[in-house]
């Protein structure tokens, strides 16, 4: 089980990093009052990064939560 969760894990990478690897011009960004242009690689790379974030917190809220309540 530990197999496949690596490899899993492994062909996310390198899907993420080839999607990184192709989008690198510049885009327009907006945010609230801010504006500016942001290669697409930083705004890919900080949403995977918030993605992964979040979900580690998630999965780590829950089984606390499943701990807490046995």
């Amino acid at each position: 089980m530990k197999s496949i969760r690596l490899a899993l894990l492994l062909a996310l990478v390198v899907a993420l990093a080839v999607i990184v690897l192709q989008n690198q011009t510049p885009w327009q960004v907006r945010f609230l009052w801010m504006a500016g242009e942001v290669p697409a690689i930083i705004l890919l790379f900080l949403t995977a990064s918030a993605g992964f974030i979040s979900g580690i917190t998630a999965a780590f809220l829950m089984k606390r939560g499943t701990k807490s309540k046995q």
